[in-house]
């Protein structure tokens, strides 16, 4: 029934295009299949990935409007066998007068200036699909919002309204293993039988997430400021169930942020700097054990081709936590606390080769204050214009089970990508 009624969309779509409209539809064709390597993982399914997808994709262009769909379909061997459908993107935009652009409907949302490192992009990441093996295009995941943009001289503002919050997609413990802080004492790495779906705000006006970004160019370098009014996207806090039990469940706190970045052309490269300071509106005190702290954070990047089809970044991310004593205080016996300075170090690796159709590719993360680490890898083969074939993996190691990257450290698995365009 939904496939039908997504079938029907696009037809429709089609239908009301406008004599002077130009309509293209394309899409691909993909099967992706991984294994763990870890046996000892806690997952209940040996398979991080074992699916075939196809995705539909219809633009219409007219003189003052556009409408964009993105459709997925499919088939999860990995999961219950099962068909699934996705719509990723759905959306209107269109233009009033020569200062106002509005984009409205289901649409990926991205700002900032990180490679993979997120401050002022607070919008919903898909992590399940990030450590598997997807595209790339799958880390960011689609909501539904309203986006406005006003140009005035060198200025540009933009605004964005989502009526309804959407959180990060993480591990269940399903196909990928994660710390769970709830269960024994101290918390262990588990699989699916301790997932707990936080609920989610209650869809009110007052809990609508609003993002603003100015900017304007400065000499060879795009300047933004941001301000977000929200929550965080990832369950960081608790709150106590009824009863007087002693249990919590967890929630996605309320969340104010501002920051500001800079991405330019210098020294035969890119330089981008970003900051952000993250305001924990339920504990500004730092002194609720069941709220995160607020904290500051800044990045500097820098990329360039040091030979022929050979690219290299470098990042190195600063995020300070505030009240970090009372934090360490209220942490339990046996976890690691993190410092209050945190440090994480990232660097990619592009090469080209075989006239470009081979691409090398490899992007590591570590962090010196976690002592933790994660690697991706992948090579990927144009074989011919439509088709193309890949082969990755996923790598985790820390020393602690409760750290970002440590916690997933059971899940190092491989994968093979076959994808067909049309």
């Amino acid at each position: 029934m939904k496939t039908t009624a997504t079938v029907l969309a696009l037809v429709l779509l089609t239908l009301v295009s406008s004599p002077r409209a130009e309509v293209k539809l394309d899409g691909f064709l993909q099967g992706l299949y991984g294994a763990r390597a870890d046996i000892a993982n806690p997952t209940a399914t040996e398979y991080p990935a074992s699916e075939t997808r196809l995705q539909l994709r219809l633009e219409e262009y007219g003189d003052n409007a556009e409408v964009f769909g993105r459709m997925d379909f499919f088939y999860d061997a990995a999961d219950s066998a099962r068909y699934e459908w996705e719509l990723r993107e759905g959306y209107l935009k269109f233009r009033l007068g020569s200062r106002f652009d509005f984009k409205i409907g289901r649409q990926v949302l991205t700002w900032g200036t990180g490679d993979l490192i997120f401050i002022n992009d607070v919008f919903a990441k898909d992590y399940r699909s990030f450590f598997v093996g997807r595209d790339d295009q799958y880390l960011k995941a689609p909501q539904t919002a309203l986006r406005t943009e006003f140009y005035a001289g060198r200025y540009g503002l933009t605004l964005v309204v989502i009526p309804r919050f959407e959180p990060n997609r993480l591990p269940t413990g399903r196909k990928l293993s994660y710390f769970n802080p709830m269960v024994t004492p101290g918390g262990a790495i588990v699989g699916e039988g301790f997932f707990f779906d936080p609920p989610l705000p209650e869809a009110r006006i007052d809990n609508s997430e609003l993002a603003l970004r100015l900017s304007r160019p400065v000499g060879n370098f795009n300047a933004s400021l941001y301000v977000y009014r929200g929550f965080y996207k990832n369950p960081l806090g608790a709150e106590p169930l009824f009863g007087g039990s002693g249990m919590v469940i967890p929630v996605y706190p309320r969340l104010n942020l501002y920051g500001a970045s800079i991405r330019g052309v210098i020294a035969g490269g890119v330089l981008w700097l970003e900051g952000g300071f993250l305001d924990s509106r339920r504990d500004p005190d730092g002194d609720d054990p069941l709220m995160p702290n607020s904290s500051a954070t800044g990045l500097f990047g820098f990329e360039r081709q040091i030979a022929t089809n050979l690219t290299v970044n470098l990042q190195w991310q600063a995020d300070f936590l505030f009240d970090h004593d009372k934090f360490a205080s209220m942490q339990p016996p046996g976890l690691f606390v993190r410092d209050e300075l945190r440090h994480l170090l990232t660097s990619r690796v592009t090469k080209l080769l075989l006239d470009e159709n081979l691409t090398l590719s490899g992007f590591m993360f570590y962090s010196p204050s976690d002592e933790d680490a994660y690697l991706r890898a992948s090579a990927s083969y144009k074989y011919t214009d439509e088709l193309t074939l890949a082969i990755g993996g996923n790598l985790f190691a820390g020393r602690h089970p409760n750290t970002e990257f440590g916690q997933f450290q059971k899940n190092d698995n491989a994968y093979l990508k076959v994808t067909y365009g049309f």
